[in-house]
């Protein structure tokens, strides 16, 4: 059993359709892997519609995108709120040839991170952020979510192009 000071309270909320989408476990597995201290945290899964409204009225970008934190506090224990917009999941996941497995943990960890402080407005803080999140993801058994998943394939075209084309 986890100590007062470890556990995380966390709330799944499917406001969209359920189908195809991952199940509080795994969500819950995700945000684990990132706090590094106990929390109270909400997941909500949204449309696009209210994804877009989040966006607008909280970033002042008028579009849906793929993970939005409020964080409410952060000491001592982590409280807020990730909003995921399932449909940009998936197309970016689509778009950047990855699992959508993989792509939920990347979107989730990253938003724990936000969550606790973490933020990549400047070079320094973003690299640091990018290699905390390789870390999580790794123990979790994911690649890196920034590396080029054709990065393989450009090697092996520049090493041999023809074996690439007879594939």
């Amino acid at each position: 059993m986890q100590t007062p000071g470890r556990r995380l309270d966390l709330a799944v909320q499917y406001a969209c359709n359920k189908a195809g989408l991952p199940s509080r476990s795994r969500f819950r597995l995700w945000a684990r892997a990132a706090l590094e201290g106990g929390g109270e945290v909400t997941i909500r899964l949204v449309e696009p519609g209210e994804g877009q409204e989040l966006n607008r009225d909280y970033r002042g970008k008028d579009y849906a995108t793929n993970v939005l934190s409020f964080p409410y506090e952060t000491k001592p224990r982590v409280c807020g709120d990730l909003v995921i917009c399932p449909a940009v999941v998936a197309r970016e996941a689509t778009v950047q040839g990855k699992s959508l497995e993989a792509h939920y943990a990347h979107l989730v960890v990253h938003g724990m991170l936000h969550l606790q402080g973490w933020d990549h407005e400047e070079d320094e803080s973003a690299a640091a952020m990018e290699q905390r999140e390789r870390e999580i993801l790794a123990g979790l058994g994911h690649a890196d979510p920034y590396a080029d998943p054709h990065a393989d394939l450009d090697a092996d075209l520049h090493a041999d192009p023809h074996a690439v084309l007879a594939r």
